[in-house]
């Protein structure tokens, strides 16, 4: 499998430093407008398989003709939020950087899985469909993963179990719009309430915890400069799935035809990923209030897709 990461960054370096040690990728791209850094990151990497005991893929640095025919295309590139602004404040310049890229992967790659990482992520994910032909079930937003896990790992700290151990997930959109459908979550089988009171443990603030949810990425970029690990990690969740052929459930972003009341527009929702790319978004049954929260999510993505300035039927 042929992976190639657009945006040599901090995420992009690091989501291929997982992918160096995953058997089932034989070629790694990257590229970056920076080539000099980029290669040296990609230098850095070769001179670590002597102890990679997985199968040495070929390591490359590029440019759109390099990363051609590959499987998957994953895009970090493009302005990154700055001390004091929300993801949403890149909507309009990410949005060209979008526009460029998707043209020239599709050139190269047009039976690519597309995963999109770059902010405002679910919003991006739309633009790159808006202006390409690929089905919407091959462009993938990174979307709300990353906070579920940071969702799941806030939870488990209060009941201290793995947080593997805890079913829950943040849907809608990646930003101050997500939210939580408390009654989709559970600890070990049982809701979140009751585990607390069989097990005598005090119970959930679930607005406290929603706002932690929300708020830690952007703690972790004030503290650092940057959210690294935990999104990396999200996106190389998302490329195991598809090359394993999991099956697996993610929160991802996916373009809805009517799911959840939905149509036309990338959300973050419960999607079975696998060798395909989406090959399936799970409907569940929210509370009536879940079910506002979502459209209040959806209200906010329209509100920013004005700015972009799309236009297109495949968007409607």
């Amino acid at each position: 499998m042929k992976v190639s990461v657009i945006g040599m960054g901090a995420v992009g370096t690091e989501l291929v430093s997982y992918l160096v040690n995953m058997s089932e990728v034989s070629e790694i791209v990257g590229v970056d407008k920076s080539r000099e850094k980029a290669e040296a990151e990609i230098w850095d990497f070769t001179h670590t398989t002597a102890f990679v005991y997985a199968k040495n893929p070929l390591l490359a640095v590029g440019d759109y003709a390099d990363t051609g025919n590959s499987d998957i295309v994953v895009i970090t590139a493009g302005a990154q939020i700055q001390a004091g602004q929300a993801r949403d404040a890149l909507v309009q310049v990410n949005s060209r950087v979008i526009r460029e890229i998707i043209a020239s992967v599709e050139a190269y790659s047009p039976q690519a899985i597309v995963v999109i990482v770059t902010n405002p992520v679910d919003i991006l994910a739309h633009v790159a469909l808006a202006n390409s032909s690929y089905p919407r079930t091959r462009v993938i937003s990174a979307g709300t993963l990353v906070d579920s896990a940071r969702f799941m790992r806030i939870l488990s700290d209060h009941v201290q179990i793995d947080p593997k151990n805890i079913f829950g997930y943040v849907l809608g959109d990646h930003s101050s719009t997500a939210f939580i459908p408390w009654s989709i979550c559970n600890v070990c089988g049982l809701d979140i309430d009751t585990y607390c009171r069989l097990n005598g443990i005090a119970p959930i603030d679930k607005a406290a915890v929603h706002r932690r949810v929300l708020d830690t990425g952007l703690d972790i970029f004030k503290r650092k400069g940057n959210t690294n690990h935990a999104i990396a990690a999200s996106a190389f969740r998302i490329i195991r799935a598809i090359a394993t052929n999991e099956h697996s459930v993610l929160p991802v972003g996916v373009q809805l035809q009517n799911q959840y009341g939905v149509d036309g527009l990338v959300m973050s929702v419960p999607c079975v990923i696998g060798r395909d790319g989406v090959q399936k978004i799970l409907n569940y049954q929210f509370t009536p209030d879940e079910q506002r929260d979502f459209l209040r999510s959806e209200a906010h993505l329209r509100q920013l897709i004005a700015l972009t300035g799309i236009d297109d039927e495949r968007t409607r």
